[in-house]
């Protein structure tokens, strides 16, 4: 490996300037409050946003440390390096320390004891931290490797158990599996031989350096894609959402018009179990008709079930192709008491679904009641394309990508757009906690 490109970082004279100590959490929130305008998004009342960093690259996922320095997977390498650390020594919330590290760009990141984990698209490092220093040594150790990594769905998120597991979502590198892939009228290949090395959900051992995708066990089949997923501790359960598959209508006219195909499948919220079959390829759920229908790959018609009776519900389901990259279960006491325990969403927005509108630019709120969602699910944040009609994503000012909760309780939230940062906090009077 190369020694890591890190941005020049003056941290003593910094520091003696601020008169605080880096990532103090006594400092946290001291002269900590929403910008005016939070930062071009809309909250609910008695919210507030604040722009902690902006311009920082292709921002994907962010994780926060106990002393609330930022860590942001980016998608390229532009600035020096596929992960940028942020500090605010100031206490103002926002982030007057920027560097970037690291030789790979990635989508997942996280931190567990003491290290910084992050993924590239074939693989998961972490990084040791030694103090309390805004970089990680240089040296990482690689936990897994061999992922499979192809033209498309390539991203390796994660989530941890409280068991020492690490659960990394493996996106099949296809629509339908088809052979070859998109094609109008080409039946999908049956069975999937996709689903032996992709589509699913593997584990692995969080401490255990140096294994092979081999060495993992495969959690959970049958999901196209699970950018987003999440262990929710206080129910000892995993949870993910899938990216449904695309162009119903482009690839069989015949059975689907093009509106029903821009609704058409849902995003599915699965909870998750060892053994879990969702049952991609073969079936997609219809939000509409709310049930699970064959792929017309498999001689669906839209209609009927068939082989898709044994196949996983989802808990919840949302409009087609919003992309939902990433998921938080809320375990913080800042926020009012009716948030906790339940699920952020952040959805991407849309790229298919002509002639209709592109959709789907937000941050979602699911309640739970135990493993299950108590309510339906409610817009939280919202604004982030700065227009009412986009005619395409690229248009679009911001796109949620990640998210993360910080050791107060705030929401931290990423944009992959132009590399916006923002921190959500609570402004109301929270009798309840």
């Amino acid at each position: 490996m190369k020694a890591r490109n890190y941005l020049p970082v003056a941290l003593a004279a910094v520091l003696a300037t601020a008169g605080c100590q880096p990532g103090s959490t006594d400092d946290q929130n001291a002269g900590l409050a929403a910008d005016p305008d939070n930062g071009s998004i809309e909250l609910p009342e008695n919210f507030g946003a604040l722009v902690v960093a902006d311009s920082l690259g292709r921002a994907r996922h962010l994780t926060v440390r106990e002393n609330g320095d930022i860590y942001v997977a980016i998608e390229n390498l532009d600035k020096g390096g596929g992960i940028a650390a942020l500090r605010d020594t100031t206490g103002d919330g926002k982030a007057d320390q920027i560097s970037y590290f690291g030789d790979y760009s990635g989508t997942g990141i996280g931190i567990r004891d003491n290290y910084l984990y992050f993924a590239p698209d074939s693989a998961l490092f972490r990084y040791p931290f030694k103090g309390d220093e805004l970089l990680p040594e240089a040296a990482f150790e690689t936990i897994a490797y061999g992922l499979t990594s192809r033209n498309q769905h390539a991203a390796k998120t994660f989530t941890f158990d409280d068991q020492g597991n690490v659960y990394i979502n493996i996106g099949a590198p296809s629509n339908a599996c088809q052979d070859p892939d998109r094609t109008p009228g080409t039946p999908g290949q049956d069975p999937c031989p996709i689903l032996e090395y992709a589509g699913g959900i593997w584990r692995f051992s969080a401490g255990q350096t140096k294994q092979s995708q081999e060495d993992g066990h495969r959690y959970a089949t049958g999901i196209r894609n699970a950018v987003a997923l999440d262990w929710n501790s206080s129910v000892n359960t995993l949870y993910a959402l899938q990216h449904g598959r695309d162009q119903l209508a482009n690839f069989w006219p015949e059975l689907y018009t093009n509106e029903e195909s821009a609704e058409l499948p849902a995003e599915e919220f699965f909870l998750v179990r060892d053994g879990s079959d969702f049952g991609w390829p073969y079936c997609y759920y219809d939000h509409i008709q709310n049930k699970k229908v064959l792929s017309p790959e498999y001689g669906g018609d839209g209609r009927q079930i068939a082989r898709c009776d044994s196949a996983e519900n989802p808990i919840m389901a949302f409009p087609g192709h919003w992309a939902p990259n990433d998921v938080l279960f809320y375990d913080g006491d800042m926020f009012p008491e009716q948030y906790k325990n339940g699920a952020f969403i952040a959805f991407h927005g849309s790229w298919n679904r002509a002639p209709l509108k592109q959709a789907g630019y937000l941050v979602a709120f699911v309640p739970f009641n135990g493993d299950q969602p108590s309510g339906d699910w409610e817009v939280f944040a919202e604004g982030f394309t700065g227009t009412d009609s986009l005619s395409s994503p690229g248009d679009a000012e911001y796109r949620p990508m990640g998210l993360a909760q910080g050791p107060d309780g705030s929401l931290y939230i990423s944009d992959s757009q132009n590399g916006r940062i923002w921190r959500v906090i609570y402004e109301g009077k929270n009798e309840e906690n």
